[in-house]
């Protein structure tokens, strides 16, 4: 269970319900976790006190600089999982602007941002390394009702893809999952009527982000993957 040590291993939202499963799974595993944080941290994160679990405050990741300097500040770099995000529901005659720039900005932007940092990162190490972003299924079986989200997602996807012929040269593996509805309080909350027993875990969905950046992964690169549990 310690294929992953000495790996420094980025996590962004990992305070959120999917990035703490992937988190906790990644130290069980011998990982170094590094966890970039806009606002306060939230109470209650089970690996808090954790000695390799590192919460870097104040990081944007929205803006280049600061996710430069987040990136650079570490002592090396395995891999860089990209959780962060954002959800937004409405049709297109309802979708402002400034909701469709956020949710670009939230979702697409600040996985670029990242991949940027985390590319450049593992080519100054020239060791290889794995990316891992976070898509969604409706960016490639989409619907109707929440167009912004849909489109910035669907952007993710599009950076995967590309971005992992790229760097193929360069060893760095490039994958996205791609989340059904998930098991969070905050999902259940909004839909209580709904068959929550059918929605993908957060930890479920953290194993295969886990085989996914694990060095056993030597060949898996470009794909985007449906994690769906039973909503198929």
């Amino acid at each position: 269970m310690n294929e992953l040590k000495d790996r420094h291993i980025v996590v962004s939202g990992g305070t959120g319900s999917l990035g703490q499963g992937i988190v906790s799974l990644l130290l069980e595993n011998g990982a170094t976790c590094w966890i970039p944080v806009y606002g306060e941290q939230p109470p209650g994160l089970a690996f808090a006190d954790h000695d390799r679990a590192h919460l870097i405050a104040d990081v944007d990741l929205t803006q280049a600089a600061s996710v430069k300097a987040f990136f650079a500040a570490m002592p090396s770099l395995w891999a860089s999982i990209h959780v962060a995000g954002g959800f937004v529901m409405s049709s297109i005659g309802d979708t402002s602007v400034d909701q469709f720039e956020g949710m670009w900005r939230m979702n697409t932007l600040s996985t670029f941002l990242s991949c940027q940092a985390a590319v450049g990162r593992m080519r100054e190490s020239n060791t290889g390394g794995r990316i891992v972003n976070v898509a969604a299924r409706p960016a490639v079986e989409p619907g109707g009702g929440m167009l912004a989200y849909t489109t910035s997602k669907a952007g993710v996807a599009s950076l995967t893809e590309c971005l992992a012929h790229e760097v193929s040269k360069d060893e760095i593996l490039v994958n996205a999952i791609l989340p059904a509805i998930i098991d969070t309080p905050a999902n259940r909350s909004a839909m209580p009527d709904a068959d929550h027993e059918s929605w993908p875990k957060p930890p479920e969905i953290a194993h295969t982000v886990r085989f996914l950046v694990s060095p056993n992964n030597a060949l898996t690169s470009g794909a985007l993957l449906p994690v769906y549990g039973k909503l198929l």
